[in-house]
Order: C-alpha cells, then structure tokens, then sequence
C-alpha cells in the first residue's frame, strides 16, 4: 500500500493538464486592434450628430415637394419619389452648371497647386528671416476670413475707384475708367478665381514646403553630380519624392473649389446672375431664391454625389500613401 501510494504520487504530474498562458496575449492584441477605433469613435459619433441627421433630412427632402406652402403651414410636402431627379437631371441648365463648376474647380485647384509648389521651392532657397516673413504673410492671408478677402477684391476692382482699372491704364494707356469687370463673365470668374487661389495657396505652400524639406538632399546632389540641371533635378528626383502629397493636396484643393460659394456670393453682393451660378450658389437660389426646396436639395445631393467621385481619388491617395509607408 505505501509503495502504491508513493507510485501514484509519481504519476500525478506527469498526468496533469498544461495551463494555457496565451489568454492575456491574446486579449492585449484585441486591445491593440481596437484602440485606433475607440479613439475615433467620438468624433465619428459628432459628426454623424452633427451632420448625417442633416444630410438625412436633406435626402428625405429631395424625394418631396417642399413649397412655401407647407413651410408656412406646417403640412406635409407631398411624396413624389425620384421626380424632383428627373427634373433637374433633365433640365439643360442644370448640366451646363455642373461643367462650369468642373472647370471652375480644375482652374483653381491646378493654379492653387502650382503657386504653392512655387512657394514651396521658393521657401527652400531663401534666408531664415526671409522665409519667416513669407511664412507669416502666408498664414496671415490662410486667417483672412472670406468677407475680408472678398470686399478687398471688390475694392481693387471697383468700376469707379479700383486699383486694377487704375493700373492697367497706367500700363496700356488705355482708358478704364468706369470699366466693369463682372459685365463679361470671362472677366469676372478671373477675378473671382484669383479670390479663391489667393486664399488657398499658403494651405498648399506650407504644406509642399514641409514635404519638399524632406528629400534627401544626397539624391539631388547625386543627380547634380551626374550631370542633371535644376529642372531635371526636381522632375526625376524632387517632385517624386513629394508626389503623395502633391495628389493628396491638389485632390483637397479640388473638393474645396467645387463647394465654392462664399466668394462668389460676396463678391457679387449676395445677387449672383445665372452666369455665375456654381452648383452650391445654385442649389443655394433653387431653395430659398426661387422657393423650391425639393429642386435645391436634389441638386445638393447630386453635387454631394459628385464631390464623392473626388474624394474617393484622395482616399485611394491616402491608402496608397500608406501602404509605401
């Protein structure tokens, strides 16, 4: 008996069922995973309150028809489906807006983009104190709110008393006195797109800038060393290096452009004529000019539908960005 009892005691570890230790690494790893989620949460949370209740209604909207009648009564706008689509996606005026404000947003972005590469380089050459003054008339203008900005451009163009009809007769001898800018409409977009460039290169400038700092300056003087020029250098060495940023700017800069409206309403003194209607002053007069709230908000979500076709080139930029990384 005490041999047997000695015999089972010996036994006894050898049967004995392993602890498992992989619990706590295991949950750190669900704990890793989540973390990046939790920590947005709360602002994916504000802004599905703040906007996507909105932007809800909004779609809701499109399918009704919304007068000044029920507005003022309280009643509920009749439901009639994708008709308020079909109006506005069969009217012709409707098209033409959406190609101007194409244009309108491709001319600005490629013009925003290539004034702030310009800063850009030109920040990189200069002295320190010369790039600080540069950087802070910058962010000066970037803080400019956009009622400032526009009442400036209306001043410097000013029929009777701008600068720019001043100048130019200065220059050409010609006589400019009393000359309307916005009466041709070629004329006015150039100024209204210099109100909008001006206000977004410092963005694109810094930003470039910071990226431009970064390229190895071995590379570029490798390539100096092998016989390459300045624009050589920055063609197959410089702008390569910064190129995911330059795509993820200039695609900022374009959703940016095609929601315009602030500047051309103020700088047309909140009465844009139809020339100068962009899908945002647009949809803006259908809802509360012309009082067809269902017109406006289709033509909303059509221009938002847009916007998603740029967006999803500066998300695809974004994760290809990462994915280098």
């Amino acid at each position: 008996m005490p041999s047997s009892t000695r015999t089972d005691e010996a036994v006894e570890p050898a049967v004995r069922t392993p602890v498992r230790t992989g619990g706590a690494p295991g949950r750190r790893r669900v704990a890793k995973r989540a973390t990046p989620y939790l920590l947005i949460a709360p602002m994916i949370g504000t802004l599905l309150l703040v906007l996507g209740y909105p932007l809800l209604d909004m779609v809701l909207l499109s399918f009704k028809d919304m007068t000044r009648k029920e507005l003022f009564s309280g009643e509920s706008p009749a439901w009639v489906g994708l008709d308020q689509y079909r109006a506005v996606l069969s009217d012709g005026f409707f098209w033409v807006v959406v190609a101007r404000t194409v244009a309108f947003a491709a001319v600005c972005a490629g013009l925003t983009m290539l004034g702030g590469l310009g800063f850009a380089m030109l920040l990189r050459t200069v002295s320190r104190w010369v790039r600080v003054i540069i950087v802070g008339v910058l962010v000066a203008v970037w803080a400019m709110p956009f009622m400032v900005a526009a009442s400036v451009f209306r001043w410097l163009t000013d029929a009777d008393y701008g600068v720019a009809n001043w100048a130019l007769g200065e220059l050409t001898g010609s006589d400019f006195r009393g000359h309307n800018w916005f009466n041709n409409p070629w004329e006015g977009y150039a100024v209204i797109v210099a109100v909008v460039v001006w206000g977004a290169i410092p963005f694109a400038a810094i930003t470039l800038h910071a990226a431009v700092v970064q390229v190895p300056p071995e590379l570029e003087e490798a390539a100096r060393v092998d016989g390459a020029r300045g624009p050589q250098v920055f063609r197959h060495v410089t702008f390569p290096m910064i190129r995911p940023l330059f795509v993820v700017v200039a695609a900022l800069s374009a959703i940016w452009d095609f929601g315009v409206f602030s500047q051309i309403w103020l700088m047309r003194g909140g009465q844009p004529e139809r020339d100068y209607y962009l899908l945002g002053v647009y949809s803006f007069i259908e809802s509360f000019a012309v009082n067809r709230y269902s017109a406006g908000a289709a033509i909303a979500i059509l221009t938002v539908l847009l916007l998603l076709v740029g967006s999803a080139v500066y998300l695809r930029q974004i994760l290809r960005t990462g994915e280098v990384e």
